[in-house]
């Protein structure tokens, strides 16, 4: 039961509005009078961390699940003052929206209709890192993990998660994840659907000829744009023009390029 209560101290300590959260002032939140407890939870405690995912996974696909549920996959990165912290180091984080010390981990979300939560993580191990194998072992890196593009890890969560029987039509990313080709093969080699943002540079293939995806969309006719709802905002309905435009390829299913246009 301490354990439990420990546990879930930590996590509604994550979650509240502490300004700076680190074992001392979780602790403070959570009444304790040092952070001994929290520091023994996080740093000694043997508990399975995959075991504990499998549990949130199939509460989330209990509660939410749907047919047409949507596997979202996105980064994040948490900010760090030290050099000693596993797998941190200068990097871009979309945290900050520039290049600072941080670790950076790839999530997995579970969407639906009726909510959205996270129902995996993998921690991203920028190169140096593995580069270095003493510094790993001090950080208490296990031997076996090796340097992976966070695409890669991608693909090991959605592969898993589709294995273990979580229900979804499909598979939505970023720009960062929609310039990989190997996710891109991985998802239709599984006949997941996807939908995944590229760059206006990305090189697209048509009847006509290969060209910048920037420059297909100026060839669109007027009437291939409609205006439509992106749902609902603090201020209304958040309209765009769209326009979808069909590919030429030679691989299994329809390829199109969908445009989302400010108005």
């Amino acid at each position: 039961m301490e354990f439990r209560r420990r546990a879930r101290s930590f996590v509604l300590g994550l979650l509240s509005d502490l300004p700076r959260k680190n074992c001392w002032t979780l602790a403070e939140q959570a009444g304790d009078a040092n952070p001994h407890g929290l520091q023994h939870l996080l740093s000694r405690a043997e508990w399975d961390a995959d075991a504990v995912r499998d549990d949130i996974r199939g509460f989330v696909v209990e509660h939410l699940h749907h047919e047409d549920a949507v596997l979202v996959v996105e980064e994040t990165g948490d900010l760090k003052k030290g050099t000693h912290t596993v797998r941190a180091q200068r990097q871009y984080t979309g945290t900050a929206g520039r290049i600072e010390n941080s670790q950076v981990a790839v999530y997995l979300a579970y969407s639906t209709p009726f909510g959205h939560a996270a129902i995996d993580r993998e921690l991203y191990v920028p190169r140096p890192w593995t580069e270095d194998a003493a510094r790993c072992r001090a950080a208490g890196t296990p031997d076996n993990v090796s340097f992976a593009t966070k695409p890669a890890l991608a693909v090991r969560m959605i592969t898993h998660a589709l294995d273990v029987g979580v229900p979804a039509s499909r598979v939505a990313g970023d720009e960062a994840y929609g310039a990989n080709p190997h996710l891109r093969v991985a998802l239709e080699k599984r006949q997941v659907g996807y939908v995944l943002a590229v760059a206006r540079d990305h090189q697209i293939t048509t009847r006509t000829g290969t060209f910048r995806a920037d420059a297909l969309i100026k060839k669109l006719p007027r009437r291939a744009w409609q205006k439509l709802s992106a749902g609902a905002g603090a201020k209304g309905h958040r309209f765009y023009d769209w326009a979808l435009a069909d590919l030429a390829d030679n691989r299994p299913g329809h390829h199109q390029l969908l445009v989302r246009r400010n108005r």
